[in-house]
């Protein structure tokens, strides 16, 4: 069974910075692209960073910029490393993998709090 479990979220001031990470498990499938979603408080779940197994990345254009996302083939772990934050980062993070049939595997979700 797939499980991929998120960290590194909590409660942080505007300017700051938090690095997410994200390990799966279980997987008996190559990993093929991996990413970060986000939910924020009455909104719609948008995607924000992905990077395919080659390492090609892009990103939302609301957080270009300021987050990194990378990835550890080896430890099946992808991290966003988030910078300069704000307020409207404030959100419940997944994280994505897909493997290379198509399917789809997310994580619980970890909250990330920007207070201002």
């Amino acid at each position: 069974q797939v499980q991929l479990v998120e960290s590194g979220g909590g409660l942080v001031q505007t300017g700051g910075s938090l690095r997410l990470s994200c390990a799966a498990s279980g997987t008996s499938f190559s990993i093929n692209a991996m990413g970060w979603y986000r939910q924020a408080p009455g909104k719609q779940r948008e995607i924000i960073a992905t990077i395919t197994s080659g390492g090609s990345t892009n990103y939302a254009d609301s957080v270009k910029g300021r987050f990194t996302i990378s990835r550890d083939n080896v430890k099946n772990t992808v991290y966003l490393q988030m910078n300069s934050l704000k307020p409207e980062d404030t959100a419940v993070y997944y994280c994505w993998i897909t493997n290379y049939f198509g399917s789809s595997y997310w994580g619980k979700g970890t909250l990330v709090t920007v207070s201002s």
